[in-house]
């Protein structure tokens, strides 16, 4: 219907319309900050990703509150005060998560995590203005949820009463997400089982994981690049593409000379050395450049540990001579760049799930709900880096994939995926168990909490789990691996976290827990603030107008209350 396509294409409208702000601001500032082409396509995919999210969301919320029988400006008040709450809160964890890319304390990608966080940002304040204001202008275009469900329901009483009670049974089916829900409410051991097996599995090969910068070794077969590179790793061997270049600077060696010939000599002995050249002093005679090539390519483990071990020699020349040995070039400078990454990940991790857990906390009132997403997180992330190696480092399914060449995973990868995957991950949870923990403020029992929060939530974080999925996949067809890698690391990782963490090992966890899920130290209630996500006051409020309408006097000073 016609309604149904206003309300689908709203989330996809403001999106769309927060990228556009988002990506023009970046532009403008582009030569003025030095941002380059990736940062703008980075700030897209987030903000394209998130921005579908927030505002699929809150349109979801605006149905079901005129499905209970709210006026429209009503229910646009109160999708906007429950979800739009969550929301809010969704957004400042993906910000956390971009703007925490600085602890890295490389300006690229600090640039990146800061153009996309702003992004994010925007998207937020598109979701809670112009997605209500065009709801309002859709007016009765944008139908109740169920509303189709109701005709239906017509259709199965007329049927009843000509005989037919089959249909009426099947108008009161519940959907999918509930009785998913009840099913893994009833076994959550197996699941938790299942799932957590599952995904360790899965992350088996990242134990193996190996980090490398692309070079043209991995450009398709068909580049200009890739054939120059392949001939000269026939005619002069595979380290003739990567060359290191070692710097001697024997400013403080009472002779020079000497400390290059020995500088040479003790790099010929190491392993993986097909040639040294001879010392290409300064002017002056107290500074020379060594060229070594390597035996592997330059994006091998062995090359990486050649570079260490003539930098450890170099250690030996300096105890000796008094001279600094140094060792540059673009193979060394990747292997180092890889690295600083790589040792960068854990205090990022730490950071980015810290902050988020302390968030939580304050969202929804619990300390074992938050402990749980934060572990559910790492484990999707774990899962989908041992996917990645699986295909691109160890070449499974690479056929199938398009992967022409194997070798490490990029560099960047792993803090990247943390960065965009943690965003959309504290965004599923959120959308899923605020309308849990409603539900349990509300009077729920656990269990039932559970159920409600999928028959409200599942559709909605199922349909924006596939989207992203769809939009990261589809660059699984590029001709570059490293855009190739990105693609399939992200699309499996959303997977992982969505389908398996967030539809399954969530609700087996909170079934399994009851209401210790919700426990929380009394001192802690006290000081943490009251953010009000579950829209409690809102209902209070309602009571209360609908008290001083009509009832005694003792009944409207009790609504009050």
């Amino acid at each position: 219907t016609f309604g149904s396509l206003v309300a689908a294409g709203l989330p996809l409208l403001t999106a769309l319309i927060g990228v556009g702000i988002g990506v023009a601001g970046i532009t403008a500032l582009a030569s003025t900050l030095e941002l380059g082409s990736t940062t703008s396509i980075l700030a897209t995919m987030i903000g394209l990703a998130v921005g579908i999210d927030y505002a699929l969301f809150i349109v979801s919320r605006y149905r079901a509150e005129l499905a209970e029988g709210r006026e429209r400006e009503d229910a646009a008040g109160r999708a906007v005060g429950t979800a739009g709450s969550a929301v809010v809160f969704a957004g400042l964890t993906v910000v956390i998560a971009l703007v925490g890319l600085s602890v890295v304390n490389i300006p690229m990608l600090t640039k990146m995590g800061i153009a996309a966080a702003v992004t994010v940002a925007i998207a937020v304040l598109i979701a809670l203005t112009m997605v209500p204001a065009l709801l309002g202008y859709a007016g009765r275009r944008v139908r109740a949820a169920g509303e189709k469900g109701k005709r239906r329901g017509r259709e199965a009483r007329e049927d009843e009463e000509k005989g037919n009670g089959t249909a009426k049974e099947k108008a009161r089916r519940p959907n999918m997400g509930t009785r998913w829900a009840r099913f893994v409410v009833r076994r959550p051991v197996a699941i938790l089982l299942l799932g957590v097996v599952g995904l360790g599995a899965a992350a088996i090969p990242a134990s193996s994981l190996e980090l490398g910068l692309p070079d043209d070794g991995s450009q398709p077969t068909s580049t200009t690049q890739r054939r120059a590179y392949d001939l000269l790793s026939e005619g002069f061997g595979p380290g003739f593409n990567g060359p290191l270049v070692v710097v001697v600077d024997a400013k403080n060696s009472d002779d020079p000379d000497a400390v290059f010939r020995q500088t040479g000599d003790d790099i010929k002995a190491l392993d993986d050395v097909v040639s040294v050249s001879p010392a290409a002093p300064n002017k002056a005679g107290d500074t020379a450049t060594i060229t070594v090539v390597p035996d592997s390519k330059p994006s091998s483990v062995a090359t990486e540990d050649l570079v260490h071990d003539i930098r450890d020699a170099g250690t030996g020349v300096k105890a000796d001579t008094g001279a600094d040995v140094l060792v540059t070039g673009a193979t060394a400078m990747n292997i180092d760049v890889s690295q600083k990454l790589n040792d960068a990940l854990v205090p990022y991790l730490t950071l980015v799930v810290g902050l988020a857990f302390l968030l939580l906390i304050v969202v929804f009132r619990s300390i074992l709900v938050p402990l749980k997403a934060a572990l559910g997180f790492l484990l999707s992330v774990m899962a989908a880096l041992g996917a990645v190696v699986a295909v691109f480092q160890w070449g499974w399914l690479s056929g199938l994939m398009g992967v022409e060449e194997t070798g490490p995973v990029m560099s960047m990868m792993p803090i990247f995926m943390v960065g965009v995957v943690f965003g959309l991950a504290m965004d599923y949870e959120v959308f899923l168990v605020t309308r849990m923990r409603e539900a349990y403020v509300h009077g729920e029992k656990p269990d039932e909490a559970v159920v409600t929060g999928f028959r409200h939530g599942a559709r909605v974080v199922s349909a924006a789990a596939v989207i992203m999925m769809a939009v990261f996949a589809g660059f699984i067809g590029s001709s570059e691996s490293m855009v190739k890698m990105i693609g399939f690391g992200l699309a499996i990782a959303v997977f992982f976290d969505a389908f398996v963490v967030r539809m399954a090992i969530v609700p087996a966890v909170l079934a399994l827990l009851g209401k210790k899920a919700w426990w929380l130290p009394k001192w802690l209630d006290r000081a943490l603030p009251n953010v009000d996500v579950e829209g409690e006051g809102l209902r209070a409020e309602g009571d209360a107008d609908a008290g001083e309408k009509g009832g005694s006097p003792d009944d409207r000073d009790l609504a009050r209350v």
